[in-house]
């Protein structure tokens, strides 16, 4: 039997968390925990009461990957529980070596009466790991309910309790509101503002990057715009496709800017600190990993797939100093990589649900001060879904589709291989890009000027200390704020002295890009000011004014919601 007393001490979410269990004793629970928060020692606690009060014989875990079975197995191993991750469904029962056995949502898929026996042949702890993987697919969900609808207990975890789509999530409970909408409800909840209260995650701050794209279309025009500009979303996926090309120079920028950044963090409390790309696809990945070595002299660890040579590499760069690791999606979720704290988000992925799982990779904490930061590029639906960090979100049945945001499936579209392209696809063509740094979102706030790459306004930012807590964040990115408009004042200041009164030239009226940053520094400035009056975190602020004047974050608000964001705090 387990030994509970090896069991290292619970945080306070997972043992108010597991006293709500064992007082419930319901066959589901279902646990909300941002990503590092100990999902795991948490299941694996419960898992061990189960084992040693007689509720159970044995324990099956489900994961989404085949990495994270190995992950789960040493997990449950130091804490004296047993499980098997090279199970196999023609293997029929598990060896008596084990208290139970590691499996994937796809291997239950695809044989749910074997686990269907086991779970009837002793009587059956189930941990559902990452739960909404098991909607995936028809053959998935029915799979996992029948296999594991035997079992004495089942125990639901995630971090991202909700699905791009409508398909019902297995064991998941659905309360209708008052609007005719089913949402999914969960037994405990930790998200990530409690966690980052609690520093237990780390504070993540966001570098958003616009810059100028040019491409050419499938009818042969040439095109440019401005990425993080007003466009329709087809304009946007081509803007994104260009900046993420590796030919241009939109890439090296960013990456430059982000081992820039890596460094910095490395010098200054996080001495074997990691960086991450996440790519669209695998010609992309190996393209990335080629530039990092061009600019680092450092040879990338490269993850293209889920196969067992993948999860070797991940597992080495953990334990490793190694600086960067490219991955093609397979690093989104749940892989436990706690030196991660930079990361590149050059992928076309803008569903919410896959943006928090990647996202999650960076926030987990090993000490109090640590924090991270993610480059992405400077579009809308990226820039909101930064924003809404630490907004909770649950799976909904039958509400009306909301079309806003970017569809995932336009950009996928735009980001196809070539080889599977028509004729017409065939002529698309990545002119050139260049990257600008454009702001730095974090709690929820967005902060600075436009930036050139290279400059010292875009050093200010990327030289932050790598060890502070929420609120050092914030007065620094102030403070780094206000110095960069007073700098550009006095170069303004300086250029007017220099012209002729004789050949003055009119003023000339700001672009609505000008107009809307200016505002933008105006509303954070009187944020700012409301916070120190009253306390009340950034993020708390800028949500009660989209209750009171409606629209997205500001990161994303019009000119005209600017302003009446600003007139509505001035009255406060």
């Amino acid at each position: 039997m387990p030994n509970l007393e090896i069991f290292p001490p619970l945080r306070d979410w997972q043992r108010k968390a597991m006293v709500t269990y064992l007082r419930r004793r319901s066959e589901d629970f279902m646990a909300v925990a941002t990503p590092g928060a100990g999902k795991t020692t948490f299941a694996l606690r419960i898992a061990a009461e189960m084992l040693v009060d007689g509720t159970c014989d044995a324990v099956t875990v489900v994961c989404p990957t085949e990495h994270l079975k190995t992950q789960w197995a040493h997990a449950a191993a130091r804490v004296g529980i047993q499980l098997d991750p090279h199970f196999r469904n023609s293997d029929v029962h598990s060896s008596r070596d084990f208290h139970g056995a590691v499996l994937t949502y796809a291997q239950v898929g695809m044989a749910p009466a074997v686990h269907k026996r086991r779970t009837i042949t002793r009587r059956t702890f189930v941990i559902l790991d990452e739960i909404h993987h098991a909607g995936d697919s028809r053959t998935w969900g029915d799979g996992v309910k029948d296999a594991f609808e035997p079992a004495v207990r089942r125990l639901l975890l995630t971090g991202t309790p909700f699905r791009s789509d409508e398909n019902p999530i297995p064991f998941v409970s659905y309360e209708r509101g008052s609007d005719g909408v089913q949402r999914s409800h969960a037994d405990s909840v930790y998200g990530y503002a409690d966690a980052l209260r609690d520093q237990v995650v780390r504070p993540v701050l966001f570098m958003a990057y616009s810059g100028e794209t040019r491409w050419r279309t499938n009818a042969g025009d040439e095109l440019a715009a401005r990425l993080g500009e007003p466009m329709t979303k087809d304009l946007v996926a081509q803007a994104w496709r260009t900046a993420l090309d590796h030919r241009g120079d939109w890439m090296p920028q960013v990456m430059r800017a982000a081992d820039a950044r890596l460094t910095k963090i490395r010098e200054h409390g996080m001495p074997d600190a990691g960086g991450l790309v996440i790519a669209s696809d695998q010609q992309s990945a190996r393209a990335y990993a080629k530039l990092l070595h061009d600019l680092t002299g450092e040879s990338a660890v490269v993850v293209l797939s889920d196969d067992e040579g993948a999860s070797g590499r991940i597992a080495e760069f953990a334990a490793s100093e190694k600086r960067w690791m490219v991955a093609v999606r397979m690093v989104s979720e749940g892989v436990d990589i706690p030196r991660l704290a930079v990361g590149v988000y050059a992928t076309s992925a803008s569903t919410p649900l896959y943006f928090a799982q990647a996202i999650g990779r960076f926030v987990r904490s090993r000490r109090p001060g640590e924090t991270a930061t993610v480059f992405l590029p400077s579009v809308p639906h990226l820039l909101g879904l930064a924003s809404e960090m630490e907004a909770q979100r649950n799976h909904v049945l039958g509400a009306p589709k909301d079309k806003d945001g970017l569809d995932d499936e336009l950009i996928e579209r735009a980001q196809k291989s070539e080889d599977a392209l028509g004729d017409l696809d065939k002529k698309f063509e990545a002119l050139s890009a260049t990257a600008e740094l454009d702001q730095v979102i974090y709690d929820g706030t967005s902060f600075g000027m436009a930036a050139r790459t290279g400059t010292p306004e875009e050093a200010d930012y990327l030289g932050l200390p790598g060890l502070l807590t929420p609120d050092q964040v914030t007065t620094l990115l102030n403070k780094r704020q206000q110095e960069q408009m007073a700098a550009a004042s006095r170069r303004q200041a300086d250029e007017a002295r220099k012209q002729e009164p004789a050949v003055r030239e009119p003023i000339v009226p700001m672009s609505a890009g000008e107009r809307r940053n200016s505002l933008r520094r105006q509303l954070n400035t009187l944020v700012a000011a409301h916070h120190h009056r009253t306390n009340l975190p950034h993020g708390k602020i800028h949500a009660e004014l989209r209750r009171l004047c409606g629209g997205p974050p500001s990161a994303q608000a019009t000119i005209e919601q600017l302003e009446e964001r600003i007139a509505t705090i001035q009255t406060f």
